[in-house]
C-alpha cells in the first residue's frame, strides 16, 4: 500500500499542489495569526511614570462599586468610571500632616512618602492605595497598552477563522474533485482486486502525506511572515508602535496539527465516494455528470443553508441590535454560504440554462457548463465565497456606519453643529442653541447586574427640546428637568412615569429619578439623556443651533460666526454627520480587506488547480471538436467562456447571500426604527469577480491551448 501511495504522489505531483498550496499557505496563516495573538495576550509591564520617585500613591476613586444578587448570596460588582475623581480634600489634608506629599498631573493622585502600612491604615476605603508597580495605574490612561490589543486579537482571531473555514473548503473541494476525475482509475484498482476499504485507506494516506508536508512548510513560512505582519498592523494604526511577536510556541503546534487534520478531513468524505467506486467504472466515460450531490452532502448543504436563516430570522425576532455587531455579521454569513457552496452541484445546471448566451459557441459553453455539474461547481463555489465574503462583511459594516450618519443627521433639526473637547457655551440673539456633554450612567439589570450607559448631559432642556428630533416611543422629552431622564427601550424598567435607581459619572448615588420618555434603541446611540445637574464632571462638547432668518432672527452666516466663539469646529449638520461618522474606519476597512485578501488568495489557489487539472484532461473531447470543424480559436473560446461562465455563477450566488445578509440587516434596522442606509461595495466585489475570472480564464487557456497543438 505505501509503495502505491508513494507512486501515486510522485506521478500525480501536479494533481496535488494545489491542495499543498493551500494547505501549505493556510498553515502559514494561521501559525502567523496564532504568533499575533499570543503577543496580544499581555501588554508590556510598564514601569510607574508619573510618580517613579514616591513609595505609596493614594488614588482618587475610579470604579463604582455595587451589590448584587448572586444566587442566595450578595457579590460587588465595579464598573470604570469615566475619569478617576480627585482625592478627598480632608484625607489630603491628613495625609500632607504625616507625610511629604507630590502631587503631579492632577488632583485624581498624590504620591506619598510614607510607610504603605501606615498610608493604608489611614486612608481606609477612602481612596485607593498603591504601591510597587502598582504605581502604574495613576498614570494618564493606564489601560491603553491593554485596550489596544483588543481590537487587534479581535481581528487576528477573525482572519484565523475565516482562514481555517476557507482552508477546508478548498481542500476539501480539490480533493472532491481530484477523486472524481480518478473514477476510472479507482474502477481499475478495483478490477485489479483492491477492496473498497484499500481504495479510502489509499486516499487517506495521500491526504496525510500531503499535509504532513504542507504543513512543515506552512509552519515555515508563518515563522517568516509573522514580524512582517506585526510590521504591517504597526503601520496601519491597527497595532500600537510597541507590538511585536513573541518567541510562543503552541502556534506552531496548533497549525501543524490543524493542517494535516484539515488534509485528511478534506479527503474523508471524497474517500468513501472513492470507495463506492465499482469495477464497471474503468469503462464509463461520459461528459454527463451523474449522481453530482451525494445524499449526504445535500443533507448538510439544506442543514447549515437553513439554519444560517433560522439564525437571522431568529435574532430579527428577538435581538435586532446584535445584528449590528461585527461578531454577528461576520460569522452568521459563513454558514450560508457554506450550505449554498454544498448545494452548487444543485444550483448551478438552473443558473447555467437560465444564462442566454449569444451565437454558436455561446450555446456550447452553456451546455457544456450545465453537463459538467462537478467541474462548474467547482469552480464556482471558491468565486461564491470570495464574492458573498466581500458583500457580506464589508456591506454590513459600511452599512451600519452608513445608518448611524443617517440617524445622527435626522435626530437634530439644528442647522450648524460645533464640537470639540472643551466647548464654551455661548448665546446667541434670534437663535435657539442647545449644549451637551458625554456623561456615563450606571444602572442596576435586574438584581444581578450593572451595566454602564454613555449619556448626554443637557444643559438648557427646553432648547434641547426644541432641536431634538429623537426616535420618542412614549412621552415627551420637553418633561425632562434635574429629576428625571429619557432612556431607551433597552432599559428593563424603562416605562413613562417609573422610578429608577442610577448612579452618576463620580460614581455618586444611588439617584432616583423619573422616567419621562422612553425612545427606540436605533444602532445603539439613542440616550440616555440627563440634565447637567446629574452629569458631574461632565464638559460641553457639542453646541447645535439654528436661528430663524428675518428682523429678530440670526442670519447663517452670523450665527456661524457667533459659534466659532464657542472653541471648537463649526459645521453644518451634513459636514458634522459626514465628518464624525465616517462610512468605515481606515482602520477597521483595512482589517476587512486583510479578511477577504486570504479568502481571494486561496480563490485564486482553488481556480487555478482545479481547471489546470480539469482541462488537462478534456484532450479526447477537444480533439472531437477539432474533428467537427472547430477552428483553435473557437475551441478556445469555448473552453475559456465555459471558465468564465462558470465564474458568473459563483459571482451571482455570492451576490445571492449578500443579498440575504444585507436584507436581514435591513429588516433589523427597520426593527429598531433606525433608518436603513444598505450598501453593497460593488467596488471590492467586482475587483474580486475580476480577479477571478482572469484567473480562471488563463487557468483554462493554457492546458487547452497545449492539447489543441
Amino acid at each position: 500500500m505505501l509503495t502505491v501511495v508513494l507512486s501515486g504522489l510522485r506521478a500525480r505531483w501536479a494533481a496535488f499542489l494545489g491542495s499543498f498550496v493551500a494547505l501549505g499557505l493556510g498553515v502559514g496563516l494561521l501559525t502567523t495569526m496564532g504568533l499575533g495573538l499570543s503577543a496580544t495576550f499581555d501588554a508590556p509591564e510598564r514601569t510607574p511614570q508619573r510618580f517613579a520617585s514616591a513609595p505609596v500613591v493614594v488614588k482618587g476613586r475610579d470604579a463604582v462599586t455595587v451589590d448584587v444578587r448572586r444566587g442566595p448570596h450578595t457579590a460587588s460588582v465595579s464598573r470604570k468610571l469615566d475619569r478617576p475623581q480627585p482625592v478627598d480634600t480632608e484625607l489630603l489634608r491628613e495625609l500632607k500632616a504625616r507625610w511629604a506629599v507630590t502631587v503631579a498631573g492632577g488632583p485624581d493622585a498624590v504620591g506619598v512618602h510614607g510607610p504603605a502600612s501606615e498610608v493604608r491604615t489611614l486612608v481606609g476605603d477612602r481612596a485607593q492605595v498603591l504601591t510597587g508597580g502598582e504605581r502604574r495605574l495613576a498614570d494618564p490612561e493606564p489601560e491603553r497598552d491593554a485596550e489596544a490589543l483588543v481590537a487587534l486579537n479581535a481581528l487576528l482571531g477573525t482572519a484565523g477563522g475565516v482562514t481555517t473555514f476557507v482552508s477546508v473548503f478548498v481542500v476539501a473541494s480539490t480533493f472532491a474533485f481530484a477523486v472524481a476525475l480518478r473514477r476510472r482509475e479507482f474502477g481499475l484498482l478495483r478490477t485489479a482486486g483492491a477492496t473498497p476499504g484499500q481504495v479510502r485507506r489509499m486516499l487517506l494516506a495521500e491526504a496525510a502525506g500531503v499535509g504532513v508536508l504542507a504543513s512543515a512548510a506552512g509552519c515555515a513560512l508563518g515563522a517568516w511572515g509573522a514580524p512582517w505582519l506585526a510590521q504591517v498592523l504597526v503601520d496601519g494604526d491597527l497595532a500600537p508602535g510597541w507590538f511585536r511577536i513573541g518567541d510562543a510556541v503552541w502556534p506552531f503546534h496548533a497549525a501543524f496539527w490543524t493542517g494535516v487534520t484539515v488534509a485528511v478531513a478534506g479527503a474523508l468524505a471524497a474517500s468513501r465516494r472513492a470507495g463506492k467506486v465499482g469495477p464497471t467504472a474503468v469503462l464509463r466515460e461520459a461528459d454527463v455528470d451523474t449522481g453530482a450531490l451525494p445524499l449526504g452532502r445535500a443533507l448538510l448543504g439544506a442543514g447549515l443553508l437553513l439554519a444560517g436563516a433560522g439564525l437571522l430570522l431568529r435574532t430579527c425576532a428577538t435581538e435586532p441590535s446584535e445584528l449590528l455587531k461585527r461578531k454577528t455579521y461576520t460569522t452568521v454569513p459563513m454558514l450560508l454560504i457554506t450550505g449554498v457552496a454544498l448545494l452548487a452541484p444543485l444550483l448551478v445546471r438552473p443558473v447555467a440554462r437560465a444564462l442566454r448566451l449569444p451565437g454558436t459557441t455561446g450555446m456550447l459553453v452553456r451546455e457544456n457548463s450545465a453537463a459538467a455539474v462537478r467541474r462548474t461547481a467547482a469552480v464556482a463555489a471558491p468565486v461564491l465565497v470570495t464574492v458573498a465574503l466581500a458583500g457580506s462583511l464589508l456591506g454590513s459594516a459600511t452599512t451600519v456606519t452608513s445608518t448611524k450618519a443617517a440617524e445622527a443627521r435626522g435626530q437634530t433639526a439644528a442647522r450648524w453643529v460645533v464640537d470639540g473637547d472643551e466647548l464654551t457655551p455661548v448665546r446667541v440673539p434670534g437663535a435657539t442653541v442647545s449644549a451637551t456633554g458625554a456623561t456615563s450612567v450606571f444602572v442596576r439589570d435586574g438584581a444581578e447586574a450593572l451595566v454602564k450607559y454613555g449619556a448626554r448631559a443637557v444643559s438648557d432642556p427646553a432648547a434641547f427640546a426644541d432641536l431634538a428630533r429623537l426616535p420618542v416611543v412614549a412621552g415627551d422629552v420637553r418633561d425632562l428637568d434635574d429629576r428625571s431622564i429619557v432612556v431607551n427601550e433597552e432599559w428593563q424598567r424603562g416605562r413613562v412615569g417609573e422610578r429608577v435607581e442610577v448612579w452618576l459619572a463620580d460614581g455618586s448615588g444611588p439617584v432616583t429619578l423619573r422616567v419621562v420618555a422612553v425612545l427606540a434603541l436605533g444602532t445603539g446611540d439613542n440616550g440616555p439623556y440627563v440634565t447637567r445637574a446629574n452629569a458631574p464632571g461632565s464638559v460641553v462638547d457639542r453646541i447645535e443651533a439654528s436661528g430663524a432668518e428675518g428682523v429678530n432672527g440670526a442670519s447663517g452666516a452670523a450665527l456661524s460666526t457667533a459659534l466659532g466663539g464657542a472653541g471648537g469646529t463649526v459645521r453644518t449638520v451634513e459636514e458634522w454627520a459626514a465628518a464624525t461618522h465616517p462610512a468605515t474606519s481606515p482602520q477597521t476597512r483595512l482589517g476587512l480587506l486583510l479578511v477577504l485578501g486570504i479568502a481571494l488568495v486561496y480563490t485564486v489557489i482553488a481556480l487555478a488547480n482545479t481547471l489546470l487539472m480539469a482541462t488537462s484532461v478534456r484532450g479526447g473531447e477537444l480533439a472531437s471538436l477539432r474533428l467537427a470543424g472547430a477552428t483553435r480559436t473557437q475551441v478556445l473560446r469555448v473552453v475559456t467562456g465555459e471558465a468564465a461562465l462558470a465564474v458568473t455563477i459563483g459571482a451571482l450566488l455570492g451576490l445571492a447571500v449578500t443579498a440575504v445578509v444585507l436584507a436581514s440587516l435591513g429588516t433589523g434596522l427597520a426593527a429598531l426604527s433606525a433608518p436603513v442606509a444598505l450598501s453593497v461595495p460593488w467596488g471590492t466585489v467586482g475587483a474580486a469577480a475580476g480577479a477571478c475570472a482572469v484567473v480562471a480564464t488563463a487557468a483554462a487557456a493554457l492546458p487547452a491551448w497545449r492539447l489543441t497543438r
